[in-house]
């Protein structure tokens, strides 16, 4: 499909931030190689700030619990998406909403590519029973693949991150900036089986708030997991509670400026990549091996369960499934392993 005219495509990312987040390196690596190409992105209004200022892209906001909710808002979303010209689409969601949209798209001629998630060898992968036990496809390269079909092939190495963005005046209010090395910490995760001990993690920010080397800043979200953060950030003199007081916009811009990120398998772990922050995930019963690692981090920067102890691992995906006796895998990685790996990345003198 590549020309010399300007060529408008549409990618379809409507799921969580991590999983849109991921979309970022690759979105920038076309935008760069291929300037006659611009971009719509087809996403949830609140994961919109992520694409800000990237030039030749914008956003458009799905309502999938409002106008476009059902197969009737679907059409009407077809005809609002058509109406911007669109001359390819690449959904880099492939789930049933973005399925009904590809049958809408069929009655015109605009080419509809949609990811291939490797369901299959995702299933053998978590299959306890498995013969092999190899690394699959990342994601960017599945997305990448998309974009291939289309006309417009893209390699990891020319996959770009995102530029540092301004300190946000709302962070300064609360985190001092001077004289430490910033790092976050976002010790939370969706699914119980991607989560490190809470006591654990404690130990870890003790260790950390008490080399009086590092600012650490603490993300998360709702009700409860803000109570945690807060009781640290009043624990530990060298800790700030980001959660709740900043928005999404504003965090983006801190985590932007963050000199490395501690997170688990989750979606501040991505977000922190997609900026090119050094990040330190932690791994339970999911594995690497997925294609879910953040965004050109060194192997080493993922800390793993031991899976000689619990061979099953990984035992789900996303981290909601897991066999008796392994709710307690992620106490094979000690705080110190932790600690070491940070200190060793920040190059920090203790």
């Amino acid at each position: 499909m590549a020309t010399n005219k300007i060529v408008h495509i549409l990618v379809i990312r409507l799921s969580a931030m991590g999983d849109v987040a991921m979309t970022v390196p690759v979105i920038l690596g076309i935008i760069k190689k291929y300037p006659g190409v611009k971009i719509t992105v087809l996403t949830k209004a609140f994961t919109a700030p992520i694409f800000a200022d990237i030039p030749n892209v914008k956003v458009f906001n799905a309502e999938v619990k409002g106008k476009h909710k059902g197969v009737l808002g679907l059409w009407k979303l077809y005809k609002e998406l058509k109406a911007l010209q669109i001359d390819a689409v690449a959904d880099l969601h492939n789930v049933l909403r973005s399925s009904i949209l590809k049958r809408f798209f069929k009655l015109s001629t605009i080419p509809f590519i949609q990811v291939d998630k490797g369901r299959a060898a995702k299933k053998a992968l978590v299959d306890p029973e498995r013969t092999s036990f190899i690394p699959l496809p990342t994601t960017f390269i599945r997305y990448a693949e998309v974009f291939s079909k289309l006309g417009y092939p893209v390699t990891i190495s020319e996959m770009e991150t995102l530029s540092k963005r301004p300190i946000p005046e709302s962070a300064k209010t609360l985190i001092n900036f001077e004289g430490k090395v910033l790092i976050g910490i976002a010790p939370f995760a969706a699914f119980s089986g991607k989560m490190y001990p809470l006591p654990l993690m404690e130990r870890v920010i003790a260790a950390l708030n008490s080399t009086n080397k590092y600012q650490i800043v603490l993300f998360g979200g709702g009700k409860k997991e803000i109570e945690v953060l807060t009781t640290w950030e009043t624990q530990f003199n060298n800790c700030s509670n980001a959660a709740g007081k900043l928005s999404f916009s504003d965090e983006l811009g801190l985590i932007s400026n963050l000199q490395l990120m501690l997170a688990m398998d989750s979606g501040n772990a991505h977000l922190a990549a997609m900026f090119g922050v050094p990040t330190v995930t932690i791994w339970g019963v999911t594995h690497p091996y997925a294609g879910f690692s953040p965004f050109n981090q060194p192997e080493n920067n993922a800390l793993l369960s031991d899976r000689k102890k619990y061979p099953a691992i990984p035992t789900s995906i996303y981290g909601n499934k897991y066999p008796d006796g392994y709710d307690k895998v992620m106490e094979t990685i000690l705080p110190e392993t932790i600690v070491k790996k940070i200190i060793e990345i920040s190059g920090v003198s203790v």
